[in-house]
């Protein structure tokens, strides 16, 4: 007899792949499981002996079987939450925090991605307001999704309410791997840069921690200690320990911004796009002074995309929470470069992932990254303009004497 062919999932190129576990969730047979590579990330290992090819895995891959974009109409907003607090912890205006207040009041579930104790970054559900600070700040390196895609479904059979939030690739990962809408569900995608590695951010932590977790109590990648047009990377702990580095300084966030550390598949990410299958994308808003001086307060402004009419009739109810004003959607996308293209690699990525497998995280680190006299100069008169009021003007001016480059957060 004819041999059969085989139709299991298999990446042979990396960049086919966003980690998103679709495929392990989706498996009859749960032959697929999530393995770290050299670089830190997850990519799916089928059992072979298990597997029975039944080709469930491939059909709701969204890299092998791609969501195909249609446009449809959108409506824009700026969002800033009222409550101080929530702002102040926040990435950018604390949109989500109010999505997910409003999710809970329906006694539902959100999901998210939070810090465990060892600050690894996992997707978890909470059922309580008070757990919403767990998601708040923004986490630059690839969650680990686990069972969430599976917990998602159950809770959505039962009838219950859930938010779910992500990165657009994950979202487009929980789309394919349900097959239809759900009523109850509200899907949330924040823009994305790209996807970090969640090994570089383990070498990271033990760089500034000197391998000791035990006094640290929080991460923070987008502290607003200094406004939020400068924010920094912070470290928080006990008996007064604290580490506080802006773009300038801070090794993790100049790795982000040179794109040494994304995922292979963000470098031609299939989830790239204006128009898609959520009800809500969320993004910040830096040049909210082209939209509304109301809000222009160095405090954080959500800039949302709502796709969907659950997401408006959603919208209405939420938005006493805060501060907003409905933009024109054209105007609210223009130049907003990381929703529809992908970054560009750095030449020296591979040889930075060899060395930070064989190197000390501090030797790696500072031998593509150095810190010199030049960057903490450059620090120092971020920090300073920001303090003064003033980092708004630097920007623009570093803009004008760079040829029209945006200076780097």
């Amino acid at each position: 007899c004819q041999e059969r062919q085989l139709v299991m999932i298999e990446i042979k190129d990396k960049k086919e792949c966003t980690g998103c576990t679709a495929c392990m969730a989706t498996c009859p047979k749960q032959c697929i499981s999530m393995k770290e590579d050299e670089e830190g990330f997850l990519y799916p290992h089928v059992d072979k002996d298990i597997c029975s090819n039944c080709g469930a895995c491939n059909k709701v891959c969204p890299v092998q079987s791609p969501i195909l974009e249609e446009s449809f109409e959108q409506r824009a907003v700026l969002f800033q939450h009222s409550d101080a607090k929530v702002l102040r912890e926040s990435t950018s205006g604390g949109l989500f925090t109010a999505l997910a207040s409003w999710v809970i009041g329906q006694r539902g579930v959100v999901y998210g991605a939070a810090y465990d104790e060892k600050f690894v970054i996992r997707h978890i559900g909470v059922n309580n307001v008070a757990e919403l600070r767990r998601f708040r700040n923004s986490k630059y390196a690839q969650s680990v999704v686990g069972n969430s895609f599976a917990e998602v479904r159950e809770l959505l059979r039962a009838g219950r309410w859930v938010l779910f939030s992500g990165t657009p690739c994950q979202l487009e990962g929980l789309h394919k791997f349900l097959r239809k809408d759900y009523d109850t569900l509200l899907k949330v995608d924040v823009v994305c840069h790209a996807c970090p590695s969640p090994l570089v951010f383990r070498k990271y932590i033990e760089m500034v921690t000197g391998g000791n977790l035990d006094g640290v109590t929080d991460i923070r990648f987008r502290d607003k200690v200094y406004g939020y047009k400068y924010s920094v990377m912070s470290f928080v702990g006990r008996d007064g320990y604290e580490y506080k580095e802006g773009i300038d300084t801070d090794v993790m966030l100049r790795a982000f911004f040179n794109n040494i550390s994304p995922r292979p598949s963000c470098f031609a990410c299939p989830a790239k796009k204006r128009y898609r299958k959520t009800d809500f994308t969320i993004w910040d808003c830096f040049d909210v002074d082209k939209f509304s001086k109301a809000l222009d307060n160095d405090k954080g402004v959500t800039r949302v995309l709502i796709h969907s009419e659950k997401g408006w009739k959603i919208w209405q109810d939420i938005k006493s929470f805060g501060i907003s004003e409905e933009i024109d959607a054209d105007a609210a996308v223009e130049g907003v470069k990381e929703m529809v293209k992908s970054v560009e690699m750095n030449p020296r990525r591979a040889a930075f992932f060899k060395d930070l497998n064989t190197m000390s995280a501090d030797e790696c680190f500072r031998k593509y990254f150095p810190v010199t006299i030049r960057h903490r100069a450059e620090k120092l008169v971020r920090l300073w303009s920001a303090r003064l009021g003033l980092y708004k003007i630097l920007k623009k001016a570093f803009k004008m004497v760079n040829g029209g480059k945006e200076i780097k957060r």
